[in-house]
């Protein structure tokens, strides 16, 4: 794994934690607790936040890995659409597991995370894919 990969994920992952404090902790939040009161009830307070922290940078570690090595992603643009579709796939799939085995998700809500885990992914796959194209040749 080399420096560029390792610097994608760490800017990555501070986009990806801001990202979704911006997005789910201030912007949807009480849209999502109130059409989804299981998983409001069972949030866990005070968050751990290295842990939320660690969990984006290993995140982002995946997406500038799958990036680098086999997508040859390098450009923002192409980062925040392949950022955008991979986290849209993987939220949908989590939260319909979710929906099948557990009563804290409801199946509006499962719908709903898509758009917003969609955009998050933009975001954060963009800062990749520019972090790993940034001056590369030069």
């Amino acid at each position: 794994m080399n420096n560029r990969v390792l610097l994608a994920a760490l800017a990555g992952g501070v986009a990806m934690f801001f990202g979704g404090w911006a997005i789910f902790g201030m912007l949807l939040m009480n849209t999502m607790n109130e059409m989804n009161p299981g998983m409001a009830a069972s949030s866990k307070e005070p968050m751990v936040m290295w842990a939320l922290a660690l969990s984006n940078i290993i995140w982002a570690l995946f997406y500038a890995l799958i990036f680098d090595r086999w997508a040859g992603i390098s450009t923002l643009k192409s980062g925040a659409i392949a950022g955008a579709w991979m986290t849209a796939m993987i939220g949908l799939a989590f939260d319909l597991s979710l929906f099948s085995m557990t009563n804290m998700i409801t199946l509006n809500w499962a719908i709903l995370d898509i758009l917003p885990n969609a955009v998050l992914g933009a975001v954060s796959g963009a800062v990749i894919g520019w972090v790993l194209g940034y001056k590369r040749g030069a």
